[in-house]
Formats: C-alpha cells, sequence, structure tokens
C-alpha cells in the first residue's frame, strides 16, 4: 500500500465457511486496522486509511459472518448483489434482481433486498452497507424466458465483449440487438436475443435508477461497480447514471505523501519525476 501509494486496502474473502472462519475474519480485519492506524500515526498524523471488504449477497454465506462486528472494524462493507443466476443455475435467472418475482421464484433464487435486510438488522449500520451493482450480463442460450430451461450459455469471445462463457461486459449489448424486457415484481430488465435464441440478464441505466432510489430510502452509504471497464459511455453508462442519481461522489482526499515508498516519485509526493 504504501509503496504504490494507495488509499487504503480492500479485503475479498470468498468465503469464511465455519465459525473460526468468521472469528479469524474478524481478528484478520482488526489486525489490518491497527496496522493502518500505526502508519497513518508515523507517517500521515490526522489521515483515515480505508479498509473494505467485498461480502456476500448469498444467506449460505452471509449467515456464517459475525455482520455486526464486521460493521463495526471496516470503514465499508461492499455487498456483491450480483452472480444469483449462472451457468450453475438449472434455469435461466435474473443475475442482480432487486426483489423476488413470487410468481416464476426459480427465475429469482437470490435478491438484493433480503441481503440488505439482513445486514441492517444483525447491526450493520445503514451508512457502511455499499449496494454492488454488475457492469455485465449473463447469457442463456436457447431458454424462452425467465425461470425456464436453457441449452448453454454460449462460448467466450473477447473480440466481442466475453472475456468468460456466458458473461458479456455491459458495454458490448448494445450490439447484439435484444429486445429489452421489464420484470416488474424482480424489479429486473433483460434482453431477449433476436435471432439464434435466449435471454441476457443485465442492469440498464434504468435499473440503475432503480437501485439508487432503494439505496437512498435505505440510507445506504452508496453504490460500487464490478467492474469499471465494462461500462458503456455518455448517457448509457451505468457508473454515470449511478453519480447522476446519487447527486454526488466521495469527496475523500487522496494521500500523496508516502515518504518510505521504495518508488522515489512516490516518496517525494510526485514531486520527482523517474
Amino acid at each position: 500500500m504504501k509503496d504504490w501509494a494507495f488509499d487504503g486496502i480492500d479485503i475479498d474473502w470468498e468465503y469464511p465457511a465455519s465459525d473460526d472462519d468468521a472469528a479469524n475474519m474478524v481478528l484478520l480485519l482488526q489486525a489490518v486496522r491497527n496496522e493502518l492506524d500505526a502508519y497513518a500515526s508515523e507517517h500521515a498524523p490526522g489521515y483515515h486509511f480505508q479498509l473494505t471488504i467485498a461480502a456476500p449477497a448469498g444467506s449460505s454465506h452471509y449467515s456464517k459472518l459475525r455482520l455486526a462486528d464486521l460493521g463495526r472494524v471496516v470503514d465499508y462493507i461492499n455487498l456483491m448483489a450480483y452472480d444469483y443466476a449462472g451457468s450453475w443455475s438449472s434455469v435461466a435467472g435474473h443475475n442482480a434482481n432487486l426483489y423476488a418475482n413470487t410468481d416464476i421464484p426459480q427465475s429469482t433464487p437470490f435478491n438484493t433486498d433480503d441481503a440488505v435486510k439482513a445486514y441492517l438488522e444483525a447491526g450493520v449500520p445503514p451508512r457502511k452497507l455499499i449496494l454492488g451493482m454488475p457492469a455485465y450480463g449473463r447469457s442463456f442460450i436457447g431458454a424462452s424466458g425467465m425461470g425456464e430451461p436453457y441449452s448453454g450459455v454460449g462460448l467466450p469471445n473477447k473480440a466481442l465483449g466475453s472475456w468468460e462463457a456466458g458473461v458479456w461486459d455491459y458495454k458490448a449489448l448494445s450490439k447484439q440487438g435484444l429486445e429489452i424486457m421489464y420484470d416488474e415484481k424482480a424489479q429486473a430488465y433483460y434482453g431477449k436475443y433476436q435471432s439464434g435464441g435466449g435471454i441476457c440478464s443485465y442492469d440498464t441505466p434504468e435499473t440503475i435508477q432503480k437501485k439508487v432510489s432503494y439505496l437512498k430510502q435505505r440510507g445506504l452509504g452508496g453504490a460500487m461497480f464490478w467492474e469499471a471497464s465494462g461500462d458503456g459511455r455518455g448517457q448509457e453508462s451505468l457508473v454515470g447514471m449511478s453519480f447522476r442519481s446519487l447527486g454526488n461522489l466521495d469527496q475523500t482526499e487522496n494521500l500523496l505523501v508516502y515518504p518510505d515508498s521504495r518508488y522515489k516519485n512516490i516518496a517525494s509526493s510526485m514531486e520527482e519525476r523517474v
């Protein structure tokens, strides 16, 4: 961190599988917090290095965590509210739906609202919970609709915007001629392929507006995206829509003084060129 002039540390442990793991996760985070504070005390008095975690939205994982303790130790919990369905699913489903669709329950095995409620009810301060949103979609080839069987997820094609099977950069989806569909109960969009058959679940700018409205109503700390390179441009940008809907960005100042960095330009506060 100090060598590269980062402003904090994010820990992504996927996933603690036992009570011992959950306890050790809290101990690990507390140890990191102590080291960050010690470094700040010596080299950056008054500066607060951020400590964050990526956290699951599936109950089988978050039920094992010590959520209240995590909320006490970290600055933010980045809720990975996506990957609710994919190649592992038995039927086509939504990737990042806000709510369950009780009419087609198999299409929404998970939902964001249940996860948010669980974290808050466990004692996590709302301002520390950050709602994660995907800048990618998941395809289900051969599916006629949500909750329907599918024959596969397709092969990756980097040139077309797919870096792994069944996963497509959001910015690439506008070129695929999808017919946009809306699931009002799940509050989630998906697209139908006009040729070849199948559907693709992904967030649209309209989805982001709904999610930002949701997080504002619940007093959450903000939004995060996985990941930025998949986003579109201009009015189609999901990150841009999030900013416009939220009305502001994190104004935390960057630290520019890392005197013990191994790199001369960083150690000299970016004043020396190498």
